[in-house]
């Protein structure tokens, strides 16, 4: 850890990145080593390397609020947890879940001592195999419908493409939600050109890893799942050509409306 190290209990919300161990961070594995129990989702908990005498909490899916309340009442008996987030803890994950567990939990709870440790995320992973497609403006939104009506998403995903971002779509769609992607792509054909480059980069950083460029015209957006990332350019954003049967670079010039 680059602080002081816990003398009691508390909460470590730790980033995995989206893959293997190479994209986790050096502080988040100090923090894994010094956990006395593991809280998390099973795939994520499956990816951290097992030592004696840690405790493991496994939950399902779509528990957060759960998980996270589980979390802080091990902290809160003096255990040092570390509850684990693939990707980056405050994008989209456990991060958010802990701070809304504290707004209406135990009172004592806002005592311990709680850290956010950052991870790779999914939209860096993917743009840094890419080339650069985030190099200029853009937003992050998910697709899920769970937590917020899709009259927002939809509203959402206008206003960013009527300002012209780069978009990152996280969680475009599950076997709950198969349609929500379907929906995007016919809203987003409405608003920008058909020449705008989409990528799908599916598992990145794992071994099913998979990239997919396309047009905003032609893409297939039933090739989502959940471990999909989405980029969707914006009018600058371009396919620069490599040697032949070479994936071009995928980048977004950092002067914007200077040309080609």
């Amino acid at each position: 850890m680059t602080e002081q190290q816990f003398h009691r209990g508390g909460l470590l919300i730790v980033g995995l990145g989206p893959g293997g161990p190479e994209w986790l961070t050096r502080e988040a594995a100090d923090a894994l080593a010094q956990a006395s129990d593991l809280v998390g989702y099973g795939p994520y908990l499956d990816r951290v390397e097992r030592r004696d005498g840690q405790v493991r909490h496994t939950s399902d899916n779509r528990v957060e609020i759960e998980r996270a309340r589980h979390a802080l009442g091990l902290a809160a008996r003096g255990q040092i947890v570390a509850l684990v987030s693939g990707g980056d803890p405050g994008i989209f994950a456990m991060a958010a879940a802990v701070f809304e567990a504290l707004e209406s939990g135990e009172p004592a709870w806002r005592a311990l001592d709680i850290r956010v440790l950052p991870g790779v995320s999914a939209m860096q992973a993917a743009a840094a195999r890419l080339g650069a497609p985030l190099g200029h403006d853009f937003c992050t939104i998910s697709l899920s419908d769970n937590l917020k009506p899709w009259s927002i998403i939809a509203q959402r995903l206008r206003a960013a493409a009527e300002a012209d971002f780069v978009i990152a779509l996280y969680n475009p769609a599950s076997r709950a939600r198969p349609s929500q992607i379907h929906e995007a792509f016919a809203l987003l054909r409405e608003l920008k050109g058909a020449a705008t480059p989409v990528a799908f980069a599916k598992s990145i950083g794992r071994p099913t890893e998979r990239i997919v460029l396309s047009t905003l015209a032609s893409a297939d957006p039933s090739m989502a799942d959940m471990s999909t990332l989405v980029l969707i350019g914006s009018s600058e954003t371009r396919l620069l050509p490599r040697s032949a049967g070479v994936r071009p670079w995928l980048y977004t010039p950092r002067l914007y409306g200077g040309g080609r």
